[in-house]
């Protein structure tokens, strides 16, 4: 077994074809990384209390944190992580039981909270904050903190 792809339990991680999982980088419990995803060095994901996905041609670059909400009676399917296909994740970028639609950037240092919605074809500029059960329309420039729609 590899150092980096660890079980949770009854989980272990699901990993495509033509993956790229740095030496440094963790992928532990219900992590599922579809073909030719690259995790680049230093990062963490982490389904240990719900799932992680990430869709084709997506890449984790260095330092980012990827994680998920538990189910409770509050909210009973919790908060999994569900990245689209050919999205960016820049560095040291903190995502936390969100969705993300295909073809995103989420630039470098942002955050995105609890029940996030990013639609298809967004950007997020470095070092935005997006609010817990924020939802960014589809084809837009995102950014600051919290985060705002600037433009098209």
């Amino acid at each position: 077994m590899s150092a980096q792809l660890r079980p949770y339990k009854a989980f272990f991680p699901q990993i495509g074809l033509r993956v790229m999982i740095d030496a440094s980088s963790v992928v532990i419990g219900d992590v599922r990384i579809a073909d030719d995803v690259s995790v680049w060095p230093l990062v963490a994901i982490r389904g240990d209390v719900n799932y992680v996905s990430i869709g084709q041609r997506s890449n984790i670059q260095d330092g980012s944190v990827l994680h998920v909400t538990h189910k409770s009676s509050y909210k009973p399917e919790g908060n999994p992580l569900i990245i689209g296909e050919d999205v960016t994740v820049g560095h040291k970028v903190m995502l936390h039981g969100c969705t993300i639609g295909n073809r995103v950037l989420v630039g470098m240092g942002s955050i995105l909270l609890d029940g996030v919605v990013v639609g298809d074809d967004v950007m997020i500029g470095a070092g935005s904050l997006v609010p817990q059960n924020k939802q960014l329309e589809s084809g837009y420039l995102y950014f600051g903190n919290p985060v705002k729609q600037i433009r098209p």
